[in-house]
């Protein structure tokens, strides 16, 4: 590769990065204002719904069901299922809301898609990494078995979501009676992805059954990082890897096909 093509790379790869935090910033302003906690509230809004969610299983739970500490598991499904919820919430009419910058000549809808599931993924994961520091500095749960393979998981996880938000930003942009089905389809989830059990807790069929869904596959595979050997966990991390690809690929020829249908009101 010559000099002025590894040159001309860098300066469209600084380019395209302060794009990216430019919009980032602008949607922060947009949602949460220029006052008060601003940012803060990216991780306070899942953190605090993910404490409120372990104290009351705390409460109404005993400590340890099936061999699994349950603050750890409420911990870790709960993280995981608003990883989901917060991303794909983003799909939701993300363009129509965005329309008055998508007219700027460096700005396409594949910016404005990444700068917010990136704020997401850094809100959500930033919320992870101190509500587990608070469980683990008050010994509430045990430090991580395998960090590597939970890291590994959650990225995965963050792909996986964000491959379904821009399927659910394209969609909605065809129809808006497709996003009233986000939210009932968000809630399906819940009891489908194993969110507050193991895989391992059901009897054999339905333990097929349910590992069809990839976002299950993604939060086994996040416990055992987690939890290692202490429990036993089922999963295929290529699967929900498939998916991601399958989802992005179509995703991005939706999304180019929305684009089009984009008009100023």
């Amino acid at each position: 590769m010559t000099e002025p093509t590894l040159r001309n790379l860098r300066t469209g790869f600084r380019a395209q990065r302060r794009i990216l935090v430019a919009l980032m910033i602008r949607d922060m302003m947009l949602r949460y204002g220029r006052n008060n906690l601003g940012f803060l509230w990216v991780i306070l809004e899942p953190m605090i719904l993910t404490v409120a969610v372990l104290l009351l299983f705390s409460v109404v739970k005993s400590a340890y069901e099936h061999g699994a500490h349950v603050i750890s598991m409420v911990f870790t499904g709960y993280m995981a299922i608003t990883m989901y919820r917060h991303t794909t919430n983003q799909g939701v009419r993300m363009l129509h809301r965005s329309i008055a910058i998508l007219f700027h000549r460096n700005v396409t809808t594949i910016d404005v898609f990444l700068a917010r599931v990136i704020m997401e993924g850094i809100g959500t994961t930033a919320a992870l990494v101190t509500v587990y520091g608070v469980l683990w500095a008050t010994k509430t749960v045990e430090g991580l078995y395998d960090p590597g393979k939970l890291v590994a998981a959650w990225f995965l996880l963050w792909w996986y979501c964000s491959s379904v938000a821009l399927i659910i930003t394209a969609i909605t942009e065809f129809s808006e009676t497709m996003e009233r089905f986000v939210q009932p389809f968000q809630y399906i989830m819940v009891p489908l992805s194993g969110v507050f059990f193991l895989v391992d807790w059901l009897p054999e069929h339905a333990r097929r059954i349910i590992l069809f869904n990839p976002l299950t596959n993604c939060i086994e595979f996040f416990r055992d990082g987690f939890f290692g050997g202490s429990i036993t966990a089922h999963y295929d991390p290529v699967y929900p890897m498939i998916w991601a690809l399958l989802n992005t690929w179509i995703g991005l020829w939706l999304l180019g096909v929305a684009r089009t249908r984009l008009h100023p009101n």
